[in-house]
């Protein structure tokens, strides 16, 4: 079933051209992580991360609006579900996925939707996973052929677009996000100066991640926090490492000892390993 605006919900979408669309072009950088030398450069650059993550999160309260209800748990559940089954079925990059998520958390800490779940939700999670792979992916899919695994609804692409201008209105255009893939790389290195189990760590820290985003509670913490918790849970998977505890993630970089919450995320992500 095709759905394109109605009169009731108007004041959800914009009412710019439908033509005034972002371009497919190409992202000026690469979210992969090929060597343990590329991630060890960016030292000087984790500081910087740490100083703007806060900026790239839905404010402290958002959790509270799932746990009183205002908010929808088991919806956002399906729909970054969704998303994930997306990624997986185009083979997009993790991040992608990540950015899609972070995109709609912080728009539904800003703006209300006409309904928290339902066709407003899903055409949310459309709009967000388009920009998201627009700005990760060399090769993005028509916005119809994005509907897939599972949608319930089709939407007519000028809509989507005209949702993809109104979601880029609240966030202010600041799509470029701080994620805990900005920390991941550098986190390995630091455990794992020698670069041996780089990959795994680098690989299962993802999974972690991943595997995690769908639940609300995650969203307490924040990327830098993520990352931490991720590299750790993985360096307990190999033998040489698994003595390191979060504890050690304190020494890493400036910052990151402020979260008191490293430990306490640490033991989380553990539990809800995919």
């Amino acid at each position: 079933m095709s759905l394109s605006c109605s009169d009731r919900f108007t004041d959800l979408l914009c009412c710019e051209d439908s033509d005034e669309v972002l371009s497919g072009e190409s992202p000026e950088f690469s979210s992969e992580l090929d060597s343990p030398a590329e991630s060890c450069i960016e030292e000087s650059s984790i500081a910087g991360f740490i100083e703007d993550e806060r900026n790239f999160v839905p404010g402290f309260d958002y959790l509270a609006r799932f746990q009183s209800q205002s908010l929808d748990a088991s919806a956002r559940e399906q729909s970054v579900a969704w998303i994930l089954k997306v990624q997986a079925f185009y083979n997009f990059q993790p991040l992608t996925a990540y950015l899609s998520v972070n995109y709609l958390d912080r728009f539904l800490y800003s703006r209300r939707l006409p309904q928290t779940s339902g066709w407003p939700l899903q055409l949310l999670s459309v709009a967000c996973l388009s920009l998201a792979a627009k700005m990760e992916e060399p090769l993005v899919p028509s916005l119809l052929d994005l509907q897939v695994e599972g949608a319930k609804y089709i939407f007519e692409p000028k809509t989507i677009r005209r949702m993809e201008l109104l979601v880029l209105t609240v966030l202010d255009w600041r799509l470029r996000s701080v994620t805990p893939f900005s920390f991941i790389g550098f986190f390995a290195c630091k455990l794992d100066p020698t670069g041996t189990f780089f990959g795994f760590l680098i690989s299962r820290a993802t999974d972690i991640i991943l595997s995690n985003i769908k639940e609300a509670s995650f969203l307490e913490y924040w990327p830098s926090s993520i990352a931490a918790a991720a590299i750790l849970c993985a360096a307990n998977e190999i033998p040489n490492l698994s003595l390191v505890n979060p504890e050690h993630a304190e020494s890493w970089c400036d910052g990151l000892s402020k979260e008191e919450s490293t430990k306490d995320l640490t033991a989380a992500t553990g539990n809800n390993q995919g």
